[in-house]
């Protein structure tokens, strides 16, 4: 990981949450030499945590975790008045669900901000990790009413499954704030990562996740919308990604078709800042087209499966592999793969899950969702076969054993992981996202 070689001063941190972000920010910061003290409302997550169990599915972070215990750098408690009473910067990384309007809820981070307010040292930072829609940063500081005290908009922007990575090698560090000593410090807290930092104010820091977010998932509709000219046209959208990532001004990354776009974050931020356009009489119609195309992409999965099985999926066993919205998570928000399944089972299927990141009663796994202990056990019997998460383990499985345990050969690879001709010689009727299929589809 790349770093500068001057040290630079350890600051004493606040981190109030726990959750993905709050405990990756927490452990990241104690590495680079900080001494931090995370806070959560659940004191059996804060005596878990003070153990070094870690139960989010992130690689490195129990690791960096427990290192910052052991060093003494990193500590957990239940009582947040307690942790930013010493603080000198106090990270806000607590939930901003949707609400139902579309809206980002920020009855969290309020409520945070009304428990700590009366006990943040002078001169202290307070800084909004969680992602806010623009006027947040000027509404704490009026619900604050502490001049002495600086809010600051400092974004995330962690990818699930390489967040550590993310935090510690960075593209880009935004500091959001009117005040030049303000943004001077909180830059000053990752003065050992080697990165731009941009200053700015506090409500173009507070838009710059959104826009990036909205760019992401309209680019991903856009090349699911490209997967399905080409499955009509007899294209390869293989080939096509490819030399369009070779093209500096697009590059190669969200560039992969699947059975659409989610988990925690481009779902919730695409919704907030259709809904802040709309409360200003503004519209963003490229975004609400890459919102329904996504919508529509998770519905051609479920065409596409009925087709397979004959125009019906009633009383048909359908196993499903991954039901993460990505691989290296085991996040199951706003899952496509948990749409198509919702919707199939709907349709009357009877569904069969694997997924190695989900073991045992887990929640946010549907009703009606049996989970497996293998992927081979998923095909035992199955009428069709759906690779709906992009795990590297799920390309090398033994697929002619896959295909003899099913009922029927028919898969369904949304994720194009796995190699057509493995699939052609282990005698599966099957088709992907953007190629044609290699038989004709209907009853098998």
């Amino acid at each position: 990981m790349a770093q500068r070689s001057e040290a630079p001063p350890a600051r004493r941190v606040a981190v109030v949450g726990t959750g993905y972000v709050g405990l990756t920010t927490g452990a990241c910061l104690a590495s680079l030499g900080h001494h931090v003290q995370c806070c959560d409302v659940d004191r059996t997550k804060v005596e878990r945590l003070s153990r070094g169990e870690v139960r989010i599915h992130e690689p490195g972070l129990g690791q960096l975790v427990r290192e910052g215990i052991r060093t003494g750098r990193l500590e957990f408690t239940h009582c947040s008045t307690a942790a930013v009473r010493r603080a000198e910067a106090v990270f806000l990384c607590v939930p901003t669900p949707m609400a139902p309007d579309g809206s980002a809820n920020l009855a969290q981070v309020e409520s945070a901000v009304r428990e700590v307010r009366d006990h943040l040292p002078a001169d202290s930072l307070l800084v909004t990790k969680s992602t806010v829609p623009v006027g947040t940063a000027a509404r704490l500081s009026e619900l604050l009413d502490r001049r002495d005290v600086a809010v600051v908009s400092n974004p995330e922007f962690l990818r699930e499954g390489l967040a550590v990575r993310d935090f510690l090698n960075p593209d880009r560090i935004v500091v959001g704030t009117a005040s030049a000593a303000a943004a001077r410090r909180v830059s000053e807290l990752y003065a050992r990562l080697e990165a731009p930092t941009v200053h700015t104010d506090s409500a173009s820091a507070e838009l710059i996740k959104y826009a990036a977010n909205c760019f992401l998932a309209t680019k991903l509709s856009y090349v699911n919308d490209l997967a399905e000219l080409c499955e009509r046209l007899g294209a390869d959208i293989g080939g096509i990604t490819e030399c369009m990532g070779h093209d500096h001004r697009i590059e190669n990354s969200f560039l992969r078709p699947g059975p659409g776009w989610g988990g925690s974050c481009l779902p919730k931020d695409t919704a907030a800042l259709l809904h802040a356009a709309e409360a200003i009489g503004a519209d963003l119609p490229l975004v609400r087209a890459a919102v329904e195309a996504n919508r529509r992409h998770q519905r051609r999965v479920v065409d596409k499966v009925v087709a397979m099985c004959g125009g019906s999926v009633t009383g048909v066993r359908v196993g499903m592999l991954g039901l993460t919205f990505k691989a290296g998570t085991d996040d199951l928000r706003d899952s496509p793969a948990v749409a198509v399944a919702q919707r199939l089972a709907e349709l009357g299927a009877n569904l069969i899950a694997f997924d190695p990141a989900l073991h045992g009663d887990e929640p946010g796994v549907p009703a009606g969702i049996a989970l497996a202990d293998s992927a081979y056990q998923v095909a035992k019997g199955a009428g069709a076969v759906l690779v709906l998460t992009d795990w590297p383990e799920f390309r090398d499985l033994d697929w002619p054993q896959m295909v003899g345990l099913a009922e029927k050969p028919v898969i369904i690879d949304t994720r194009n992981l796995v190699d057509p001709r493995v699939l052609e010689r282990a005698g599966a009727v099957f088709c992907g996202t953007g190629r044609a299929p290699n038989r004709d589809s209907g009853e098998v």
